[in-house]
């Protein structure tokens, strides 16, 4: 009778983690990102990450303790990590009332309409955001320039505020010049990799985000499949479009250093709930996202195409995981 063994359901492996230690992991992994944003923004980030966290934070309490009926669990740092990623998608100077809006789509309608953390099919803070910019275009398109900005970028500020570089290029372009032409209209590549240029504040500081997926990897809280994925489909794509005409399409470089390029393949295509479990549908959700960015930048309205590659590729998602499984322990494998 000693010797009866225990029938239980997966998982049987565990690994140690849960979700708070990832989430807080995430958190810590943004810290760079956030000081850097404070560093070139000052108080206006500070402002915008505290009214966005505040707010998401409250609202899933309030969804959750009066209109789910459920447990609270604003502790496990879900809230926390959606709070600070909408922060770094809106400008340094956006309304207080509008960040609430923002927080409002992405906590009630992106995450706790389809049941909460763990059950949300899009990313909620970029469901957040792109709501924003639907609604709010103005408002969401007028970034502070950073302190010390010294090249002739500073020529597009009217007032305090400029156009991203991915906006210089795209009117440029839109207007017939030609891309060595407008080359002195934004900050040089070193510039924007230091974070010295307009745009979000989660956006302008290139080695930051670096170090944040640095110490993911090394913690295992990502993998590096869909970073790389991203990264290396939007050169390869960018870069025979550059080799094609140069005097049109911008090179690799470009496209990784400005926009939300970076910020989107580190912390918001990695998401674990709204990407791929498995390492080969990561790899294909990926390349979708790197052709899909590419594409609606060069091609699209929008000079930015980050936040709607993601999502789209969201909505693929539960296909990938269907159709792309890893072999089930103790399958039969047929021979010839």
């Amino acid at each position: 009778m000693n010797k009866l063994i225990t029938v239980s359901p997966s998982p049987h492996v565990h690994s140690g983690q849960s979700v708070n230690k990832l989430m807080y992991g995430v958190v810590l992994a943004m810290v760079p990102a956030l000081l850097a944003s404070v560093l070139f923004y000052g108080m206006g980030a500070i402002v915008v990450t505290l009214v966005s966290v505040a707010s998401c934070l409250l609202f899933e309490y309030l969804i959750q303790k009066f209109i789910l009926k459920t447990p609270v669990r604003i502790s496990d740092g879900s809230a926390l990590v959606t709070g600070i990623l909408l922060a770094f998608n809106l400008p340094s100077n956006l309304p207080w009332w509008i960040i609430m809006v923002g927080a409002l789509v992405a906590i009630g309608i992106g995450k706790m309409t389809f049941g909460g953390l763990g059950n949300n099919p899009f990313n909620p803070a970029l469901v957040g955001r792109v709501f924003l910019l639907i609604s709010f275009p103005v408002q969401m398109t007028k970034y502070p320039v950073p302190a010390g900005i010294s090249t002739p970028y500073q020529s597009t500020v009217e007032g305090f505020t400029g156009a991203t570089p991915l906006g210089v290029i795209k009117e440029g372009l839109k207007a017939g010049e030609s891309f060595s032409d407008l080359a002195h209209k934004i900050p040089s590549y070193l510039d924007m990799f230091l974070g010295n240029m307009g745009g979000s504040m989660g956006e302008v500081a290139g080695v930051a985000l670096l170090i944040g997926l640095v110490y993911m990897l090394v913690r295992k809280i990502i993998t590096w499949h869909i970073p790389v994925s991203i990264l290396g489909t939007v050169v390869v794509f960018s870069g025979i479009l550059n080799l094609a005409n140069p005097e049109v399409y911008a090179g690799p470089m470009f496209h990784i250093l400005t926009g939300g390029l970076l910020l989107g393949a580190i912390f918001m295509a990695t998401d674990y709930v709204t990407s791929p479990m498995n390492p080969l549908g990561m790899l294909i959700y990926g390349i979708g996202i790197g052709l899909l960015t590419v594409i609606i930048r060069v091609f699209g309205a929008y000079p930015e195409g980050v936040s709607f590659a993601i999502l789209i590729m969201n909505g693929f998602v539960p296909l990938l995981n269907r159709y792309i499984k890893p072999k089930r322990f103790g399958e039969e494998v047929k021979n010839g």
